[in-house]
């Protein structure tokens, strides 16, 4: 019974401690939004390679039929702030993708973007599609994230392999 006081006391104060703690993430730069952004988002650079079945985009099961260049898709705006991506394919393979607004109208809300960003890229690029699952703790970054994406995507007439396209919707 003189131990129970102590081992309250302990408990209270690791609970407190862990409360208490918040990791600081490196920030993850973004860029300034456009003061035109309708313009930025329709921005897309295209070549398609010519094939003997027609169109590049409408290539059964193909993976955009080797073509090329570089979108910018449109900026999806969540209630933490927007998200645009930059999408590059090159000889019909997503092979970069580049962040240009994650959401980071508040601290926690950086810190989520700048953590999912790269999961999702990376997913992305292995997948080869922008239906991809959401981060776990991120569904606004997830779901503004696949959007643009894949917006940039229908801009450069990418179509994935298996027909998948990005399914998540914003809250």
């Amino acid at each position: 019974m003189r131990r129970s006081p102590i081992v309250i006391g302990a408990t209270i104060a690791g609970t407190a401690g862990v409360l208490a703690f918040q990791p600081h993430a490196a920030p993850l730069p973004t860029a300034a939004a456009s003061t035109a952004p309708s313009a930025s988002a329709a921005t897309a650079t295209t070549t398609t390679s010519s094939s003997s079945s027609g169109s590049g985009s409408s290539g059964s099961g193909s993976s955009g039929s080797g073509s090329s260049g570089t979108a910018t898709g449109d900026a999806i705006s969540t209630q933490y702030g927007n998200a645009q991506v930059r999408v590059t394919v090159k000889d019909g393979k997503i092979v970069k993708l580049e962040a240009l607004q994650l959401q980071g109208n508040d601290p926690r809300s950086l810190q989520i973007s700048s953590s999912a960003a790269p999961v999702l890229q990376q997913e992305v690029l292995t997948k080869q599609t922008a239906g991809v699952d959401a981060v776990s703790g991120a569904t606004f970054t997830s779901a503004s994230y696949m959007q643009s994406v894949q917006s940039a995507l229908d801009k450069l007439g990418f179509k994935a392999a298996d027909g998948s396209r990005a399914t998540l919707q914003v809250p």
